[in-house]
């Protein structure tokens, strides 16, 4: 196997399609990228190999990973299978598939950690936006590049499960919106609701599955992770937490708010109804008097007079007058108010939003993440980043 450097020399290199890049920690310093892996083991610290792969590196991921001595079946499945959120333990390592967002819609892909004493090797088949921004703080702020792999990879599912979190934060948001227009009876709502039910069920899938895996990796007893490493597992494991409940909360809030429109669909038709019964019963007795005297008799009251269609003129619009007037004590009619009904437009999940991804003691930001779009245009609007703790405390993701 020959890497040749990439266009960014020490950033990352290819193995024919295969892209690598390698990280380096001596456990008290910043992380640094080298082109190769060291041929024995670091004796402090940790070494990262992040490798995207497409369909057909099957044989560039077997050299690299018969060098760590991982199985040789499970690596075959990061490329060519498709897991959900597990963990597995091999002895010498451990397996921990991970979902993560992809950056160009709502949908998840797999990401494969081989864990071993001193290594970590993440593969991937997509571009990913939080790998990069980890990568980028670990080589400037030399607190995140303590401890042992274990605490990485802590680290790293932190990142990926606060990026989950962050789109589940915009989409309450925005679901707060969809409930103001669910009470106007909005006609556009159903549209835009489905669509997002449609891309939460994407995230729905994996949040379980991942919450189990945490937990696994948090009260494990192998002897890769440390008692450091699993309190950042326990960490790690609240904020997958959070994401269950968020994404609970936003299931109830899509009940809510089909239930709110469909309300508003009943009182808007029960308006209807009502006026055109408040028209029907005022039209009636007017048919009535109307039918009376449309009938052909002679001696009928005040045929043969100059005052009799005056008469019952008069006396239509005194019932007119009269019913309108029970109405109104009824209820059944109300005064106009003059005011407008104010609606809120909402945002659409589909707006470009900027989900930031939140390293311990860091203030990075990772590209922005187009939500797909569900009906009409995509607009894009800038959200502030978030700024992380400055204090840089070594206590995994917030």
């Amino acid at each position: 196997m020959n890497p040749t450097p990439s266009d960014q020399p020490g950033e990352g290199m290819n193995v024919n399609s295969m892209e690598l890049r390698i990280l380096r920690s001596d456990g008290c310093g910043p992380a640094t990228p080298i082109e190769h892996l060291p041929p024995t083991p670091p004796s402090a610290g940790w070494v990262w190999l992040d490798i995207r792969v497409g369909g057909d590196d099957t044989t560039e991921l077997m050299a690299v990973s018969e060098k760590l001595r991982l199985d040789a079946l499970a690596v075959r499945d990061a490329v060519e299978d498709v897991d959900l959120p597990k963990v597995d333990d091999f002895g010498h390592h451990l397996l921990v598939v991970l979902h993560a967002l992809r950056d160009d819609e709502i949908g998840t892909y797999q990401l494969h950690c081989f864990l071993t004493e001193r290594h970590l090797l993440t593969v991937r088949r997509e571009h990913s936006p939080s790998l990069n921004a980890l990568r980028e703080q670990l080589q400037n702020r030399p607190e995140l590049a303590s401890g042992g792999p274990d605490e990485l990879l802590a680290r790293l599912a932190d990142v990926l499960n606060r990026r989950l979190l962050s789109v589940l934060e915009l989409c309450e948001d925005h679901l707060d919106d969809l409930l103001e227009r669910a009470v106007g009876a909005d006609d556009t709502l159903l549209g835009e609701l489905a669509g997002v039910r449609r891309s939460l069920a994407q995230i729905r899938r994996v949040v379980h599955p991942q919450r189990e895996a945490l937990d696994d990796l948090r009260t494990s007893t192998s002897g890769l992770i440390t008692d450091a490493g699993r309190r950042r597992f326990s960490d790690v494991f609240d904020v997958a937490a959070r994401v269950g409940s968020e994404l609970e909360s936003a299931r109830t809030a899509m009940s809510e708010i089909l239930e709110a429109y469909r309300s508003a669909e009943a009182r808007r038709a029960t308006a209807a109804i009502l006026v055109l019964t408040v028209y029907a019963a005022i039209m009636l007795p007017l048919a009535l008097v109307v039918g009376y005297f449309g009938m052909n008799f002679d001696n009928l009251p005040g045929l043969g007079t100059d005052w009799g269609w005056v008469a019952v003129t008069g006396g239509m619009v005194a019932i007119a007058a009269v019913s309108l007037g029970v109405f109104l004590k009824w209820g059944w009619i109300r005064r106009p108010s003059g005011r407008k009904e104010r609606m809120t437009l909402g945002r659409a999940l589909t707006e470009a939003a900027r989900a930031p991804t939140q390293v311990v003691g860091t203030a990075c930001e990772i590209s922005t993440l187009p939500l797909r779009a569900t009906a009409g245009r995509v607009s894009r609007r800038p959200m502030d980043a978030q700024e992380m703790d400055p204090q840089g405390q070594d206590t995994g993701m917030r």
